[in-house]
């Protein structure tokens, strides 16, 4: 579609919102359409009017924000520290309080850069924390599991490598906590193929309040076929047509601050359980105009939002090829018109916008989850537009291959046999958004002692049994697996007949007498390694697991390290019926639903690889 002819009719089209439904969505001014301007960027609103039920971002114009492509650092050695910072996300409302990663001598704003590494080339990184007053001080709920009275003017920090095989007393362990004027040092020996990882924090309690506030950067791991470099043996893009999209929603006050809550049904300083946001965001950006040029392009994209699963489209539905994921490249690029996409999930895209007349929208039409959408919740429909100039950009075409050995990475292997089936479960025992609400893994609180204990060279399936209502992404730290299927359940008569016990006594019920399909394969782009899995409402999703040994990794994954000092409010606090203040030390690493909300009350359970 042309830039002239993208009114306000086609805008809406776009979005998936017809004229009849246009005033039930809340578009609160007209998008218009100058001669020769395209949008006149009035501001626009897409949720729901007056939902008495929801909190609502203030009316915000598309397209008037610019992207600018993340700061990119490499090196062995580098240092960063967790600031403070200002951030304007719309030029048009005022700078926001954040948090931000920085490094060097520029000005630090809102997130972190792009930490480039290369294959079997360990990357040291020191860690600083300078933080102050948190901009979530008045919702941090200090009943959950690690969080305390002190963090709103002093939170502390933990920095994971998501994807990264790391050990596990640098793997950014949620207890291994960092607090103000303290440094840590984490070693990543990058002894993986090249792919697509990401930072962020990860600290007990208040992982949600971080990373929302802007603890979060791209981590881009380089190897002898998929360089970087225009000249790369695979024939990909590189350079200035290669980017990194850190894709979130948000809701924003009228301010130009953002809000951790959506519902005014949770109150304030209570954990809520997940918010669907009304804006879309491109590396801190709302709903920006991003301009291109008239070639292929390589976008490195991240859920890196707290809740919602997405259904990534453009609005022409034009075709793009996936040609990788989380744990590096596919055997071949996987053409599509769309992808689902969960939190935590990272995809590696070409995009070709030599045909595209003028622009065209990144768009989203995913539903809410279930219990979001019952209080009136709807789908936040638009990150960005890419406007296409006249330049010429990258002219090589798609690639036929990306795996086939010699000048390019050996293909995937088959998928192994396991050794053992594990059964694991997801779980609400409580209701959600209401206190005392709850998420769980296996029935169990973090704190309890009947952990997994895979064994160092095997191999496990591991079947997830979703009961609740709603997806969840399901991480695993230090491995990467493949992907068998989902299969949809009877979850009532699971249910019926295997009664959920008190919490803490762990539940894995067998979900092979109620089974309601067949299996269903992973999409095309679901193929190759991945460390984070939608396991999707009522079902039991399969994955192939293989626990590395220390001969493979070049450590110990089970070596015990020590348990950082505990501030004395914390260590004599208990709360919903966690231990806590335990001097031990600590050891292995962790698995849990990537809903950054879930995981801050209980969604997150410990597990070690043994000899």
């Amino acid at each position: 579609m042309t830039e002239r002819s993208m009114d306000r009719r086609t805008l809406l089209r776009a979005l998936g919102v017809g004229g009849a439904a246009t005033a039930g969505m809340g578009w609160s001014a007209t998008v218009g359409f100058g001669a020769g301007q395209g949008f006149a960027r009035e501001p626009v609103r897409v949720t729901s009017i007056d939902n008495p039920l929801l909190f609502h971002s203030p009316p915000m114009a598309p397209f008037r924000s610019t992207v600018e492509r993340p700061a990119t650092v490499s090196g062995t050695r580098l240092s960063m520290s967790a600031v403070n910072a200002r951030h304007r996300f719309h030029p048009d409302h005022a700078a926001a309080d954040t948090f931000a990663y920085h490094f060097g001598n520029a000005a630090p704003t809102y997130l972190g850069p792009t930490i480039e590494a290369y294959a079997d080339e360990t990357t040291t990184l020191t860690v600083t924390n300078r933080l102050t007053s948190h901009p979530f001080a008045r919702d941090i709920d200090t009943t959950l599991h690690g969080a305390d009275e002190a963090y709103r003017t002093t939170p502390p920090i933990v920095v994971h490598l998501h994807g990264g095989e790391t050990p596990p007393d640098s793997d950014g362990h949620a207890e291994q906590l960092v607090h103000r004027n303290e440094s840590i040092t984490y070693r990543f020996p990058n002894r993986q193929q090249a792919g697509h990882f990401w930072y962020h924090d990860h600290a007990m309690g208040i992982t949600r309040a971080n990373v929302y506030a802007g603890l979060a950067g791209t981590y881009l791991l380089r190897d002898r076929f998929d360089t970087g470099t225009p000249d790369n043996p695979l024939g990909l893009p590189a350079g200035e047509f290669e980017m990194p999209l850190i894709l979130q929603e948000k809701i924003f006050g009228e301010d130009g601050a953002m809000s951790l809550r959506s519902t005014p049904v949770v109150p304030e300083g209570s954990w809520e359980g997940g918010a669907v946001g009304d804006v879309g965001l491109v590396n801190g950006a709302v709903w920006p105009d991003i301009p291109v040029a008239r070639g292929l392009y390589r976008f490195r994209a991240i859920n890196a939002t707290s809740y919602s699963v997405w259904n990534l489209h453009f609005s022409n539905h034009m075709q793009f090829w996936v040609v990788g994921n989380d744990g590096g490249l596919l055997d071949a690029p996987v053409p599509t018109n769309a992808i689902r996409m969960s939190p935590g999930e990272r995809y590696d895209l070409l995009v070709d916008f030599s045909s595209v007349d003028g622009s065209v929208l990144l768009c989203n039409d995913e539903a809410p989850p279930f219990q979001a959408a019952m209080l009136g919740a709807v789908a936040m429909p638009l990150f960005c537009r890419f406007t296409v100039g006249s330049a010429r950009g990258f002219t090589g075409p798609v690639p036929t291959t990306l795996r086939a050995g010699g000048r390019t990475p050996d293909p995937l292997p088959p998928l192994p046999t396991p050794t053992r089936t594990r059964t694991v479960s997801v779980s609400q025992p409580y209701a959600l958004r209401v206190p005392p609400a709850y998420m769980a893994l296996n029935n169990l609180r973090y704190t309890d002692p009947d952990i997994e204990m895979p064994k160092a060279g095997t191999v496990e399936r591991w079947d997830i049994v979703n009961v609740t209502d709603d997806p969840h992404p399901i991480h695993l730290h230090l491995v990467m697996f493949r992907i068998l299927g989902r299969q949809p359940l009877r979850t009532v008569e699971l249910q019926a007949t295997h009664i959920q016990p008190p919490l803490g006594v762990k539940w894995t019920p067998d979900p092979e007498p109620f089974l309601a399909g067949p299996l269903l394969p992973p999409a095309p782009w679901e193929a190759g390694w991945k460390d984070t899995v939608r396991a999707d409402r009522g079902t039991v999703t399969r994955i192939l697991v293989r626990f590395p040994t220390a001969d493979e990794l070049g450590f110990d994954p089970d070596a015990p390290f020590q348990r950082p000092s505990v501030p004395p409010s914390v260590a004599a606090r208990t709360s919903h019926g966690h231990a806590t203040g335990a001097a031990t030390d600590l050891q292995g690493y962790m698995w849990h639903c990537h809903i950054l909300d879930h995981e801050d009350h209980e969604m997150m359970l410990r597990y070690r690889v043994v000899s």
